[in-house]
């Protein structure tokens, strides 16, 4: 399988950008379980939710670079998207902006069909999801290629223009 994105994200010079389009992902994570049971992080309690991607964004914003995050989510939003919801503080304490977009808002947008980073405008790492929302076993694809690169780009720029900020987002 191909590196991870903190990978790039530690190459990144200017900018990370992500764009999850998914209302569900690994429903068999140990977070999202202990959420379900009703357990919820404390934010003064860092060491207990800090972990090494918090440690990757908050590196490469420290060097300059902007680390923004988009998601688009159908509403009433599944519950997977709850928690991510509620767990977005870890981000914005990283150093990552984030926003949303209910899909209604998105019709007319051009997207992929799947998830993506962009880096630096310059290379795309696709992740490949099956339908229960595990990584593909080769479920992390990048590329170079310019005119996926500025397809992806263009489409990030396009949700993050009509996305809420998460400090203003309700969700429903």
């Amino acid at each position: 399988m191909q590196p991870p994105a903190r990978d790039a994200l530690a190459r990144a010079q200017r900018s990370a950008v992500h764009l999850e389009l998914r209302d569900s992902y690994m429903l068999d994570d140990p977070g999202y379980i202990a959420w379900q049971r009703g357990e919820r992080l404390d934010r003064a309690e860092r060491t207990a939710w800090w972990g090494g991607w918090h440690d990757a964004v908050h590196e490469a914003v420290g060097r300059g670079v902007v680390v923004r995050r988009a998601r688009v989510v159908s509403e009433p939003i599944s519950d997977y998207v709850r928690y991510e919801y509620d767990i977005t503080f870890t981000n914005i304490a990283a150093g990552e902006v984030v926003r949303w977009l209910p899909r209604r808002r998105a019709t007319g947008l051009a997207l992929p069909s799947t998830d993506f980073w962009v880096f630096d405008g310059g290379q795309v790492l696709f992740h490949h999801f099956t339908g229960n929302g595990q990584l593909d076993e080769d479920g992390r694809e990048y590329t170079d290629d310019p005119v996926l690169v500025k397809l992806c780009a263009d489409a990030f720029d396009a949700v993050w223009e009509r996305a809420a900020p998460h400090e203003q987002y309700r969700p429903r």
